[in-house]
């Protein structure tokens, strides 16, 4: 705060959003309202390898999940003092926001973030738990809704728990052929994350280390986002329309995802009462455990298109 209680904005690290490329860092900085409360600017990329426009000129929605990720990383880190050592992790993230408002054209690419932070748990004087809530506007238009749920564990007490399987990190992993990337949304093959299954609803994680995006650094699992991205493909995938666009999504993860055992993809779709959209049911599965679920709810195929009238519907 400045000297008339006013928040002061400051710069954002790449280690207060455990990104190193500059491309890839969305937050541009953070300014504390009140207790617990604060707006954080962001800006998303006009252009980039991975986040590109999606059902033909909308800003692609995980884009909203990275924003809400790395917006309560970055307050976990400079507000709450954890150490950016630590190991952070996701056990719940959802968001819904309005179609019509994720157009790339006619509106700038600053978005601002208002944060409420609760559930907050301590441990040795350390944050253990928060949960972040989420209002996203975009020229001062709202633009969606979203929450968080993290943990954060000291990097002594990850080792401790991870055990034997710290010895996978940086290991390579065989990289298994890919599915066509016209099914899954994608243009470029090293951006498709699933390989064929046993079955037309099942696929296989496509696990790409290499890839700078999806594995930022050396890591012992599979990454949060790169599970989160292959919901989304298999969702299309189970659609069958390069047009489906994710304007609601509620992710929940279970367990770590390995790096050394085949991690099943399997969708289905959900029924509903409304035929304008779309729900599909996404489940990742690992030696017969959970790892994750997620549900994705996209506007028809015209209408995600055509992005008329469902404003009020998906983001209400």
């Amino acid at each position: 705060m400045d000297q008339n209680g006013r928040g002061t904005a400051a710069h954002v690290p790449g280690e207060f959003v455990h990104r190193a490329d500059p491309a890839d860092i969305i937050p541009t900085g953070w300014t504390q309202l009140r207790e617990n409360r604060f707006s954080v600017s962001a800006r998303w990329p006009a252009s980039h390898p991975f986040f590109s426009p999606v059902a033909g000129d909308r800003h692609d929605p995980v884009l909203v999940a990275e924003t809400i990720r790395q917006t309560t990383m970055l307050i976990a880190h400079a507000e709450f003092g954890v150490p950016v050592d630590d190991q952070f992790v996701m056990w719940g993230l959802s968001y819904r926001v309005d179609p019509e408002a994720l157009s790339v054209d006619g509106l700038s690419s600053d978005v601002t973030v208002d944060v409420i932070c609760s559930d907050l748990s301590s441990r040795g004087g350390r944050l253990r738990d928060l949960r972040t809530t989420l209002v996203l506007t975009r020229d001062g238009r709202f633009l969606g809704t979203g929450t968080a749920q993290a943990r954060c564990t000291s990097a002594l007490a990850y080792r401790r728990i991870r055990g034997e399987r710290m010895a996978s990190l940086g290991r390579p992993v065989p990289l298994i052929p890919e599915v066509a990337p016209h099914l899954v949304g994608r243009e470029d093959a090293k951006d498709v994350v699933l390989g064929p299954g046993n079955r037309p609803d099942q696929w296989q994680l496509r696990i790409n280390t290499a890839h700078t995006t999806l594995f930022r650094r050396p890591n012992d699992h599979v990454p949060g986002m790169v599970l989160l991205e292959a919901a989304r493909q298999a969702a299309t995938a189970t659609v069958g329309s390069e047009a489906f666009l994710p304007a609601v999504m509620d992710v929940s993860f279970s367990r770590y995802a390995e790096l050394d055992s085949p991690c099943w993809i399997e969708t289905e779709i959900v029924p509903g009462a409304d035929p304008s959209t779309t729900t599909v049911r996404v489940d990742g599965r690992q030696d017969g455990n959970s790892v994750f679920q997620c549900t994705l709810t996209s506007p028809s195929r015209e209408l995600a298109v055509a992005g008329a009238g469902l404003g009020s519907r998906l983001a209400g």
